[in-house]
Order: C-alpha cells, then sequence, then structure tokens
C-alpha cells in the first residue's frame, strides 16, 4: 500500500479521512489560498487551491498518494475564505446570515508515482438564521472561527444557526466524502465501502414499515431514535409543564396504553402525557412520546373522541413521521447532539427546542392522511367506537371557521377537515356525501 498524505492540517478533514479505513500522515501545505476570481468560476477557484496545495506536498515526498482540499464561501459575488482575526470573522459571519451562500470544496488527488492527478469539486447551498451581535458573540465564546472558511461550522454549535442545506453536508464540514471516494476509485485504492457508508449515513437501517407496507431506510436504529426522542421530552416537560391533575392525566393514558397494545409498532415502549396549555392541539415525538395539550382534552365529548386524537399521534409514531421529518428539516449534526448528549446539557436544550417547534408545524399531507386512517383503525380494535374521531373533527371543523387560527393549531398543523374526514369514513367503509369532496375550509352558507 502506498503512502497516503493529507495536505491539511485541519481537525475536521482529519476525522473524515480516518473513515476511508486509511493510514495517512498529515503533511499541511504552506501555500496562501486564493480569495480574488479572474476569469474562472468559483468551482474552478477552488479547484486550483486545492491542486496546488496537492502540488506542494507532492513536491516534498518521494512517492505516495496526496489528498488536499479547498474551501470557499460565496455569497453574492463575494469570495470568503478563513478569516482573518476575530473582528474579520465577525464581520463575515453577520453578513453570511443575511442571506443564503454557496460553499465550493475542490478536491484534488495526485500519485507522485504514476504523476495521475484527480481533480473535482462539490457545492452545497447553505440557509441560515439571522445572526445578531450577541449570537456572533454566544457562538465564538465556544467555538473558535479563525480555521474555518466563512467562519462557522456546521459539525458543533454552527448547526444551531443553520436553518437547511441543499446539498453534501460533510462538504461543508471541509471534505465531501462521497466524491473523495469517486476519486479515490480511480486510482484503485482500496476502500472499505461498508465504512463509509455507515458514517455516511450514521448506521441507517432498511426495515418493513408496517404502517406503509414499504420497505424503508432509516438514519437512525430503533433505540437512538428512542433516545432521540427522551432528549426532545425532557425539554419539552421543563417548558411546557404537566396538567397537575391526575384524574385527567389518568384518562389520556389508560387510553393511550389500550391504543398502543393493538398498533402495529410494539418495539418501544409509549408514554402519554397533557400539558398544561389551552391550546386545541397534540403532538408525538420520536420513540413513543405523545402530548396531548389541555385545551384539546377539554373541547372532546367522549373517550371516543379522545382515542380519536391519540390514536392518530399513535399512528405518527407506528410510521415514524416524526423521525423523517427531523432526518429531512434538522441538520444531521443536530441530530447527532440529540442522541448523544445528557439532557443537562445546554446544546440539548437549544437542539430539543428547534425539534419540537419543527414537529409542531405539522407533517405532510400524505402522512396526515395516512395518521387518520391507522388511528380510525387502532382506536375500533382497543374497543372505542372510531366515529368519535369524525365527531371531533366536525365539532374542530365548527371551531375553525369561527375563530382565527391560533400560532398551534390543530388545523393549521393538519390538512382541511373536510379531507380529513373523508379519509376517515372510506377506512371504516362509509359512504362520503358531497360536502366531503370540497377540501377546502370556508364559512357555511346563510
Amino acid at each position: 500500500m502506498k503512502n497516503v498524505y493529507l495536505a491539511s492540517d485541519s481537525k475536521a478533514r482529519k476525522k473524515l479521512l480516518d473513515i476511508f479505513g486509511l493510514k495517512f500522515k498529515v503533511l499541511p501545505a504552506k501555500i496562501k489560498e486564493k480569495n480574488k476570481i479572474s476569469g474562472i468560476s468559483y468551482a474552478q477557484l477552488a479547484k486550483q487551491n486545492a491542486l496546488k496545495k496537492a502540488e506542494y506536498v507532492a513536491g516534498k515526498v518521494k512517492s505516495g498518494i496526496i489528498i488536499a482540499a479547498d474551501t470557499i464561501v460565496v455569497q453574492g459575488k463575494k469570495i470568503y475564505g478563513k478569516p482573518k482575526n476575530l473582528q474579520d470573522a465577525r464581520r463575515m459571519l453577520k453578513k453570511l446570515s443575511s442571506k443564503p451562500q454557496l460553499l465550493y470544496t475542490g478536491v484534488a488527488v495526485i500519485d507522485k508515482d504514476s504523476r495521475k492527478t484527480v481533480v473535482g469539486y462539490e457545492k452545497t447551498k447553505i440557509y441560515m438564521d439571522k445572526l445578531s451581535d450577541k449570537d456572533v458573540s454566544a457562538y465564538f465564546a465556544h467555538t473558535s472561527p479563525l480555521d474555518k472558511a466563512g467562519s462557522f461550522d456546521i459539525q458543533g454549535r454552527g448547526a444551531f444557526f443553520i436553518r437547511r442545506i441543499e446539498g453534501c453536508f460533510y462538504n461543508v464540514v471541509g471534505l465531501p466524502v462521497r466524491k473523495l471516494y469517486q476519486i479515490l476509485k480511480q486510482f484503485n485504492i482500496k476502500i472499505c465501502l461498508l465504512l463509509v457508508l455507515s458514517f455516511i449515513f450514521g448506521g441507517c437501517t432498511t426495515e418493513y414499515n408496517l404502517a406503509t407496507k414499504e420497505e424503508e431506510v432509516y438514519m437512525y436504529s430503533t433505540d437512538k431514535e428512542v433516545q432521540m426522542g427522551k432528549s426532545i421530552a425532557a425539554q419539552v416537560e421543563a417548558e411546557y409543564k404537566p396538567v397537575e391533575d391526575p384524574l385527567m392525566q389518568k384518562r389520556v393514558e389508560d387510553i393511550g396504553k389500550k391504543i398502543a397494545a393493538v398498533c402495529d409498532r410494539k418495539e418501544i415502549d409509549y408514554h402519554f402525557m397533557v400539558l398544561n396549555e389551552n391550546e386545541v392541539n397534540a403532538v408525538s415525538l420520536p420513540g413513543g412520546y405523545v402530548y396531548i395539550f389541555k385545551g384539546l382534552v377539554d373541547k372532546v365529548s367522549s373517550d371516543d373522541e379522545l382515542a380519536g386524537v391519540i390514536g392518530h399521534e399513535v399512528a405518527h409514531i407506528v410510521a415514524r413521521h416524526s423521525i423523517k421529518k427531523l432526518q429531512g428539516a434538522l441538520g444531521y449534526s443536530l441530530l447527532r447532539v440529540l442522541i448523544a448528549q445528557a439532557s443537562s446539557d445546554a446544546r440539548v436544550g437549544n437542539a430539543a427546542d428547534l425539534a419540537f417547534t419543527d414537529l409542531m408545524m405539522g407533517y405532510s399531507r400524505e402522512d396526515e392522511l395516512l395518521a387518520d386512517q391507522l388511528g380510525a383503525r387502532y382506536e375500533k380494535l382497543a374497543g372505542y367506537d372510531p366515529k368519535g374521531m369524525i365527531s371531533f373533527l366536525e365539532k374542530l371543523q365548527a371551531i375553525n371557521r369561527k375563530k382565527p387560527q391560533q400560532p398551534y393549531s390543530y388545523f393549521k398543523t393538519h390538512p382541511y377537515g373536510p379531507d380529513r374526514i373523508r379519509v376517515v369514513r372510506q377506512e371504516l367503509g362509509g359512504k362520503m356525501n358531497f360536502n366531503e369532496y370540497i377540501n377546502i375550509e370556508q364559512k357555511p352558507h346563510e
């Protein structure tokens, strides 16, 4: 096996290169990266910088494989590299947080013996929350920005203000793993593909989902999902106090246990709690946590109606809608914080807040309608009258027509009432009337 050299002293790049199972030496390239463009594209600039680093190191060794990378951040027509000092980093990060930016990483690999050279690049679009001076100071108090292009990271506390990305996550970390893997294959370097894939996907598992009746890939195992849910639940219960009425809590718990006993996912423990909030809403978390707001419990007329709501939330957990939603909406490193850190860690509190807020804003229309369908099925199997779900939906529909929507209203985060009622009737084998074909919310005719 040839010697492999990494032309960078970046801790993030060293950690990412480890996943290829290669023994390598760190030999930093002592050159100054160009941050000005003249007649070339941003991608070409990143590739040129990476190639110069690789060539520098190639000139220092007799033989072997040299791997180099260079990252630039572009916003508008301005290029951002590593900041000169903290003052420059502060200006840079505030500017970048004002609107989306593009991050380019050039990758260059040279085989000194065969003189073969391959150069490539990866591009990722980044959306940030707008940061105040206080936000930036709090970030810099824990993270040094001087060794980071654009003054931020995504694998650390930077994940708290990176709203979303379009493209390769590891490109933002500093080394696009997939692109490097494709390049190294051209050099006939033996790489443990299983190791690379397990790192990229964080231990993905393929399982048959009893709710969707399909084989699905999950970024996290059931155990990690439960751990994630536990972290979010701890933060939720600290911020939203449980109802002190033991009879109300027991009512919800008893119904919940009956629903859980007949659902399609029994390898996890389910937890049910009423939160002391007047909103007419409910939410489910990864790993089996269901929260019903007191305002919703006060609106139901019977256990059958309440069972319909609880069945709906349990169905979300069965179909793993929450974990799939968080995988798509939140940063990979943010979810790792929820899984790996103790619940007393402040980072978990911030991450849990973001996760809970995202779940409160609702699922896709398809996910919600599937939860209605399964919820009615579980309600019936548990011994409740599933028509209670229909009567409660009709009640909420009438309330919704008379009142403006609240920040987290049950109808704001769910499909329109007639559509939901129609799906439940279909599950129960009932007939639909004309009004249930109208998938809009409007005031009834006088």
